[in-house]
């Protein structure tokens, strides 16, 4: 049985993952520390996960579905559910 995240607690790692995946994928950041990390990434793997928001979401769901989750199918409900509201929030705001 799944054990009950919050709703609040839903909603704010929804927008912490879509706020830190945006900040990596397309924003320049102070003193552009992300354009220079996205340059630095090059051509590579990094650099093509650092292009592609629906990717990157992926990475950064899942520290939070890790530690929101308490078991293995928790976590991966929550490692999709947290990467998906976010895409939803970035094509809403688009």
């Amino acid at each position: 049985m799944l054990s009950t995240v919050s709703p609040v607690s839903l909603v704010i790692a929804v927008l912490a993952v879509w706020r830190a995946t945006h900040l990596f994928w397309g924003e320049d950041g102070p003193w552009d520390l992300f354009v220079r990390l996205r340059r630095l990434a090059g051509d590579g793997f990094f650099g093509s996960l650092l292009d592609c928001f629906y990717c990157l979401s992926l990475w950064m769901a899942a520290p939070l579905a890790w530690l929101l989750g308490h078991t293995w199918l928790e976590r991966g409900l929550l490692w999709l559910a947290l990467s998906g509201g976010a895409i939803l929030l970035e094509r809403i705001s688009a």
